[in-house]
């Protein structure tokens, strides 16, 4: 797939999920990609942490990728640069904030000098071939939000990123209606828009409720407060020096991405007045009624601060009657993990205050109030769905036709999308998918590492070593070895009787080594099943004499 005389939209990641944003756009025989970013592992991929996207395509078609044009950020937006930029071998495009934390994942996997960064100006204009990109700034929850007017030969592209109206945001200048309408007025083909919170029926709120708020809650606490928070908000950040400055709280932070984010903060010209920061061990013998702690952890990760505090294995400690704020959003499928930390917070009877109880945040992307003032403001012909589920985009699309815009495609990763000339629509479909980092290896989503790592953490293993003579007799007996295979207490009758079917099988052994391996393989999987019900992954190892 190489680009014509036409303007093409690609997704590989981000359309159909939450998270892992990658948009290529194709213009005259070159593209551009917009955002690379991952997304967190969950129960599918046991034993890893991190997701990346599959980027076959655009790497076998590198000789037509001019660069990587950054949002802002955010993990989902950035955060598989260190794995996968080097290979595609074009210079990455970012506002300063959002270029000083990618240049730390750069030094960290040693890469700084094997990729360019330009740092492009708060709206600041570059070209891209045939591609004129511009940003433009919009609020979310992390400094120097923006989204991208991408102009071409066919027409210009409104590509909002993750963005929400907030007037009063506390750090940075958003774009105004009036700015905003001028570019409607410009003309735009396709407005490619954040779907995210499209079933919210109330805009997202602003920076400044959620200050007043946390303000509000810890004037009346007089034991020791731990709010836990998002790293990346830096808004969140400078209310909490502002809160703890007003309550004549001394400030303590813990937690390794905190401290780098109001590193990049300072060195980029942000947190100006931000209070300075005490130590743990200070911070411990303050009295409880002058310490606020900020720590990292709230969406239930057992090895952040939060969660070595509620397990008591961390320098900093919590007691009876002390409070934690919990001033960020549960994301869909931490409850469990969320819910661990705070029953063990609760067994030590401390308090805690959630966004349920009190407005302590705010949403950063946009309900449906937001989404219908972006449509009257860009006026788009196109509207093209992505940063959301299905059931997501499907919705975007219903709201943004009601409300007057002429067409909208809903398409999923790896569908090619042909914007210009003509009517839009799906003209092709490209491999798309997902890559697991294992330790330090990355590997497929759907490979043979991670369906084998499946079936074991489901149903158990069984090791089964045998040695057979020069006649083809078993020299003793067969040697069992099981994990994970559910049979307790009656471990040692169970591989008396898998032993005995191994042996079995062996009596009917021909001099085919391989099909003796599998009628042993099929004997000792068949006694696990009627003991257990499981099937576990049995391997066999034959020594022959």
């Amino acid at each position: 797939m190489k680009p014509k005389n036409e303007l093409l939209f690609l997704a590989l990641g981000g359309s159909g999920e939450i998270g892992m944003n990658v948009n290529l756009y194709g213009c005259n025989g070159k593209w551009i990609m917009v955002d690379l970013g991952i997304s967190f592992s969950d129960p599918h991929y046991p034993g890893t942490d991190l997701v990346l996207p599959d980027l076959e395509f655009i790497e076998r078609n590198a000789k037509d990728l001019l660069g990587i044009v950054l949002t802002h950020g955010h993990e989902d937006h950035i955060g598989a640069i260190p794995w996968l930029a080097e290979e595609l071998g074009v210079p990455l495009y970012a506002t300063k904030f959002t270029a000083g934390l990618i240049r730390y994942k750069l030094r960290e996997h040693g890469l700084e000098k094997d990729i360019k960064l330009n740092i492009i100006e708060d709206d600041g204009h570059f070209r891209l071939g045939d591609f004129g990109i511009r940003y433009i700034p919009l609020a979310h929850s992390i400094a120097e939000g923006n989204g991208l007017l991408i102009e071409t030969p066919y027409g210009n592209i409104f590509h909002t990123g993750d963005w929400k109206l907030d007037d009063k945001p506390q750090i940075g200048t958003p774009s105004t209606a009036e700015e905003l309408t001028a570019i409607g007025d410009e003309g735009v083909l396709a407005l490619v828009c954040d779907s995210t919170n499209v079933f919210n029926d109330n805009a997202s709120g602003s920076e400044e409720m959620v200050r007043e708020s946390l303000l509000e809650a810890c004037k009346g606490i007089k034991t020791r407060i731990m709010v836990t928070t998002f790293a990346s908000n830096l808004a969140r950040l400078q209310t909490l020096g502002e809160v703890a400055k007003a309550t004549g709280r001394q400030l303590c932070v813990a937690g390794r991405s905190l401290d780098r984010m109001i590193e990049n903060a300072k060195a980029t010209g942000y947190l100006k007045a931000f209070p300075d920061i005490v130590r743990f061990e200070e911070a411990m013998q303050l009295p409880r009624n002058k310490v606020m702690i900020v720590a990292t952890g709230g969406q239930g990760e057992p090895r952040a601060a939060l969660g070595r505090v509620a397990q008591g294995n961390h320098k900093l400690s919590l007691e009876d009657g002390d409070v934690v704020l919990f001033s960020s959003k549960q994301i869909p499928g931490n409850e469990i993990a969320i819910g661990i930390i705070q029953n063990r917070l609760a067994e030590m009877n401390v308090k805690m205050i959630t966004e349920r109880q009190a407005d302590i945040h705010v949403s950063g992307h946009p309900g449906r109030p937001e989404l219908k003032s972006m449509y009257e403001w860009i006026r788009p012909k196109i509207l093209l769905p992505v940063h959301g589920e299905m059931r997501h985009m499907k919705e975007h699309a219903r709201l943004g036709l009601e409300q007057g815009i002429p067409k909208a495609v809903v398409q999923k990763n790896g569908d090619v999308v042909r914007l210009a000339p003509g009517e839009p629509k799906i003209v092709g479909r490209e491999r798309s998918g997902r890559l697991i980092v294992d330790g330090d290896i990355i590997i497929a989503a759907d490979g043979a590492t991670m369906n084998e790592r499946r079936k074991i953490s489901q149903n158990g293993q069984i090791s089964v070593a045998l040695a057979i003579d020069a006649r083809g007799k078993l020299s003793g007996d067969p040697v069992l070895q099981t994990q994970g295979v559910p049979i307790e207490d009656e471990r040692d009758e169970f591989l008396d009787e898998a032993v005995d079917a191994a042996k079995k099988a062996t009596r009917k052994f021909s001099g085919d080594i391989a099909k003796l391996r599998e009628d042993v393989r099929l004997a000792v999987r068949r006694t696990a099943r009627e003991w257990t019900g499981k099937k576990p992954v049995v391997d066999v190892l034959i020594v022959e004499g």
